[in-house]
């Protein structure tokens, strides 16, 4: 009876006492009833207190009191304290929850009554807690300085399990470090869980250690804005979601994941992707949407991609750094081998912004891999792959193959490449540099065509610099500037048609019976030489057809020597000849040094008639690729070049 009065007594005060607040403690759970709010209390049969329609069973009460604590409404806080965690509940939304604490394992169900949106602010920190919530009504989760390790699980496996399929706001706190880590067994998908789509935003930084399987994963899209998302381990993916992933600024830093940095899987497979829309709602494509922001990705995984996308891939701003080192696998239900890759699409990779350094080191490593399109409008791309080649056959695997490979099925090998596309790829601005090395390593490769309008294009390859393979489809430069070097093939190779148009293009092939240029003229396809301005360092595929200008040729060059390209009197470029090499030498065979050449032609070609200075010193104007070229600059000394009509029998 001392019990009840002092319940009734309470209840009484609280009522009359204007911005008080009744406190009702079952275990770790508190429950907030303003007093303004409570409205009529009713005690029943000695059982019961009801409060805001929310029932007490009055053997489960254990602290009643009255405090001038402030209560915002729709809100729930989570305080972890070690082995324990303090749970606070505002009471207008007490009736819809039904909490349960297990030390510092909070399982929160959210009624399907529920029509507002509750806010849950997680803090402190435990070496064996988690906290759980199911729901089907949108939710948001604060993160404020939370470090939360589960070691025995109750609920979930998981960190933080959310267990709702609607919006989930996710709010990393300005100023906080946050701490997830899941436990090493179980059945959860990762160590922060959204079964929805997590929204992240505020700058605080959240770091996930995922030891079963992903770090962060949601079973639909994930949006980032402002936090910092790092992820310092994962036995899967450091990010994974479904349905698509945007990224509009932030960081995202991943280290030490067995599989890909972040991957996004188009969710209704039967279905299929829908495709990018204005608003992305409803959207189950599969895309990555890279707009903004700093990524960091560095995975070692067996071929693992940094970003991997079921759908496209757009990147249009932010920093991106990825580095894979993971060599390549046998894929068993593709009967065929894959590689690893810093960006990976099942469909388009399509870049118009941002800064991208792609470096990918594992034996069949690739920049670029996609199976469609690769599009790139703007933006500034650096690629480098220095992978052997791999090679399996589905029971013998040799990560550093060295054997000739013109027999051998190409579904049992990769080689590295700075960018590899199915479908055609389009330049039509921006910049991108390629620098690959280890066997049948090729620059730029599209399987069907490729069309260079505009940009800057820089490679330095092993094997063929740009490459179209495939059918035989045409690989056309209408404009820009590009530069392609091969070590031990051809600069520039198309299986179908090879067109220059216009622009600035500095080709360099390897020593004979590689060109600088070639054709498929097997196929009775042609090199068309019929605008622009053209350097040739290895001579052109035989039968080129020249016109629209003027086409000239020397086989004495010095190497690594400074020359002025004239159209007439005016002053097209200056350019540096490459260095003299066993394979790819720019004064002949090693040793060769000023006047050599050998079996190499130097060509040049005007809107005119070319003219060619060597030994020339260079200042001012604008540099390209990478120091080799000059556009716009001042010229002084050298010494003219005798050059000859070109001839078209290649070298």
């Amino acid at each position: 009876m001392k019990k009840i009065f002092s319940i009734l007594c309470a209840l009484v005060v609280c009522t009359m006492v204007n911005a008080q607040t009744l406190n009702v403690q079952q275990g770790q759970v508190t429950y907030q009833f303003p007093a303004e709010q409570a409205g009529v209390m009713n005690y029943t049969n000695g059982n019961t207190l009801t409060v805001m329609d929310k029932v007490f069973a009055l053997t489960e009460v254990e602290d009643m009191y009255v405090n001038e604590t402030s209560v915002e409404d729709n809100t729930v806080t989570v305080v972890y304290n070690e082995n324990s965690a303090a749970v606070t509940v505002a009471g207008n939304v007490a009736k819809y929850l039904t909490i349960s604490v297990s030390g510092a394992h909070v399982n929160i169900a959210q009624s399907d009554d529920l029509q507002q949106e509750i806010t849950y602010t997680l803090s402190g920190s435990s070496a064996d807690g988690e906290f759980y919530m199911s729901g089907s009504y949108k939710a948001t989760v604060e993160l404020n300085g939370l470090t939360l390790t589960n070691t025995n699980p109750v609920a979930s496996g998981a960190a933080v399990h959310i267990q709702n399929g609607k919006r989930i706001k996710v709010k990393v706190m300005d100023g906080t470090t946050n701490t997830l880590v899941d436990c090493a067994d179980g059945s959860q998908k990762g160590a922060f869980y959204v079964k929805g789509h997590p929204e992240f935003s505020k700058s605080g930084v959240l770091n996930v250690v995922g030891n079963l399987k992903h770090a962060i994963k949601s079973g639909e899209y994930i949006k980032l804005k402002e936090a910092t998302l790092n992820v310092t381990s994962a036995q899967g993916d450091g990010i994974n979601c479904g349905q698509y992933f945007l990224m509009k600024s932030g960081h995202i830093n991943i280290n030490n994941v067995t599989d890909d940095g972040i991957q996004c899987d188009i969710d209704d497979t039967e279905v299929g992707s829908t495709g990018e829309t204005v608003d992305h709602e409803d959207e189950d494509s599969g895309n990555i949407y890279l707009e903004g922001g700093k990524i960091v990705i560095n995975t070692a995984g067996i071929a693992a991609k940094g970003v991997k996308s079921e759908g496209d891939l757009v990147v249009k701003g932010g920093v991106i750094n990825i580095t894979t080192t993971g060599h390549g696998k046998w894929d068993e239900e593709d009967v065929k081998t894959k590689a690893a890759a810093c960006l990976g699409s099942d469909a388009k990779v399509v870049i118009s912004g941002g800064t991208l350094t792609l470096t990918s080191t594992g034996s069949g490593g690739k920049g670029i891999n996609c199976d469609a399109a690769f599009e790139l409008s703007g933006g500034d791309v650096t690629i480098v792959t220095k992978g052997a080649l791999y090679y399996h056959n589905g029971t013998t695997e040799n990560t550093n193959y060295t054997g000739n490979t013109d027999n051998v099925n190409s579904d049992y090998y990769s080689s590295s490449k700075g960018v590899k596309a199915d479908g055609a790829i389009t330049i039509s601005g921006g910049k991108i540099s390629v620098s690959t090395a280890g066997k049948n390593a090729e620059g730029i490769e599209s399987k069907t065509s490729i069309l260079i309008s505009a940009g800057e294009v820089t490679v330095n390859s092993y094997d063929d610099g740009i490459n179209v393979g495939g059918d035989g489809s045409d690989l056309i430069i209408s404009g820009g500037y590009v530069y392609s070097r091969a070590m031990n093939n051809d600069g520039i190779d198309g299986n179908g048609n090879v067109y220059v148009k216009g622009g600035l293009v500095y080709a360099i092939g390897a020593n004979s019976p590689e060109v600088a240029i070639d054709a498929n003229s097997e196929e009775q396809k042609k090199l068309y030489v019929q605008g622009g301005t053209l350097i040739a360092v290895g001579g052109l595929e035989s039968g080129a057809q020249i016109s629209g200008g003027t086409c000239k040729q020397t086989t004495s060059f010095t190497a690594e020597a400074w020359y002025a390209l004239y159209n007439g009197s005016e002053l097209v470029a200056a350019f540096k000849t490459p260095a003299a090499s066993s394979s790819s030498s720019g004064g002949g065979r090693p040793g060769g040094g000023p006047g050599g050449g050998g079996s190499k032609k130097l060509v040049v070609y005007t809107a005119s008639t070319p003219a060619l200075q060597s030994g020339v010193t260079v200042s001012g104007g604008t540099t390209y690729f990478g120091g080799v070229a000059n556009i716009g600059g001042t010229v002084s000394g050298g010494t003219s070049v005798t050059l000859s009509n070109y001839s078209s029998s290649g070298r």
